[in-house]
């Protein structure tokens, strides 16, 4: 221990105080929410005050008797609340205040005046208080020194206590954006692979039972050919047979077509969109009207599939709900981005529907849209129907549920 030091016990620790040193501690460590105080000061009446009144407190005090010493004790570690000096060796008190007031852990922790000035001399520290809080005169009195510091120590822990809250929402925040990029992750390899799956079971579907109902075609009209002309009833059984055959063969390039349009590996997305349309129309009897560019655009597969997946998911809650005679498909260019709007002229959506929880079809088109690193909004149009508005980059591979289309949607 250095010469002028003193030990005093504070709540179970053991505090060094002296002129030079300033102070040390030793034992064990303290509680999250214990409150230090910063006293820069070397009259000791005044430091025994504050040892007796912060002892009885639960308080840690912190000495020091030099502004040098003060600024790198703020710089180390956090206080309830500074007290200078008005005086001191090196700087005087308000030199000091600003020092300190320009360190980021010190920004705003109160600081307070240490002064012999009299109370008619104290309105001249209130012109400076974005420095300083408040002022003490010298000598102290116990019962005003308590009531100040009291104040202050609450706020700290309050302060402290909101600060670790707010750090642990921050947190669960954090965590909760991590595992919603892991489940569009999962939710996109989900997509892929089902597409691939459909893609696949479509070509099955398309080329084994295909061919295989074709080839029965032949064979049954081979044998046609072949009885006599006399037979009339199997005659009308064979014709009978023919047509279910070929009503077989629809329904076989309907189920390929709704699993992968061959035309989108064809045509690309626009020759889709114009199949889909004219489907939509001849199996619902809703007109339908298909604005698209005139200049051909370069879409990769992933996400011209994408675009159709939402394209027929949006035709589908026509069909279902609006009570629609009309659905106008639009599809633009914009800055880089492939704008598409659905409008029906239907009964138009409500916002109970909007956000319902069991509007599976809705919260489908939306991730889709993430996943394709756009944005889509789906609204109640002017007037009458539904609008599904839709914007997607054309050529960049956008991170999941990253927005590059902020303007265009």
């Amino acid at each position: 221990m250095q010469p002028g030091a003193k030990k005093i016990s504070v709540v179970g620790e053991v505090v060094t105080v002296g002129a030079d040193a300033g102070a040390r501690r030793s034992g064990i460590e303290a509680k999250p929410l214990k409150s230090s105080v910063l006293v820069v000061e070397d009259d000791p009446p005044t430091l025994q005050a504050f040892e007796q009144v912060l002892a009885s407190q639960g308080l840690d005090l912190v000495t020091e008797a030099s502004a040098t010493a003060a600024l790198q004790r703020v710089r180390e570690s956090d206080y309830a609340v500074i007290f200078l000096s008005e005086r001191m060796p090196d700087l005087d008190g308000l030199a000091t205040a600003r020092l300190i007031r320009q360190c980021e852990r010190s920004r705003s922790t109160p600081i307070m005046f240490l002064t012999c000035t009299d109370e008619d001399t104290a309105p001249g520290f209130r012109g400076h208080e974005e420095e300083v809080a408040d002022y003490l005169l010298k000598p102290v009195v116990p019962e005003i020194l308590r009531a100040k510091i009291s104040v202050f120590a609450d706020l700290y822990r309050s302060n402290a206590a909101l600060g670790r809250e707010i750090a642990g929402r921050k947190a669960i925040e954090k965590e909760l954006q991590n595992s919603a990029q892991k489940l569009r992750a999962l939710t996109a390899h989900i997509q892929s692979v089902r597409e691939e799956e459909r893609t696949r079971i479509a070509r099955e579907i398309h080329d084994e039972l295909g061919q295989a109902l074709t080839g029965l075609r032949m064979d049954l009209s081979w044998l046609e050919k072949r009885l006599p002309g006399d037979l009339t009833q199997p005659a009308a059984k064979i014709r009978s047979m023919f047509g279910l055959i070929d009503d077989t063969i629809q329904s076989v390039r309907r189920i390929a077509s709704d699993l992968r349009p061959q035309v989108l590996d064809e045509e690309g997305l626009m020759g889709a969109i114009k199949l889909q349309a004219r489907e939509f129309q001849a199996r619902t009897g809703i007109r339908c009207k298909v604005d698209l560019p005139d200049v051909p655009f370069v879409m990769d597969q992933e996400r011209a599939t994408g675009v159709l997946r939402i394209v027929q998911e949006a035709m589908t809650n026509v069909a279902r709900h609006a009570r629609a005679t009309r659905v106008d498909i639009r599809l633009r260019l914009d800055a880089g981005c492939l704008v598409l709007s659905v409008l029906d002229n239907g009964l138009g959506i409500s916002p109970t529907a909007l956000r319902s929880p069991k509007a599976l079809g809705l919260r489908g088109v939306r991730e889709r849209a993430l996943l394709l690193g756009g944005r889509v909004a789906i609204e109640r149009a002017d007037g009458r129907g539904t609008s599904v508005r839709l914007s997607v980059p054309l050529h960049v591979q956008a991170t999941p549920g990253h927005d590059l289309c902020e303007n265009t949607a």
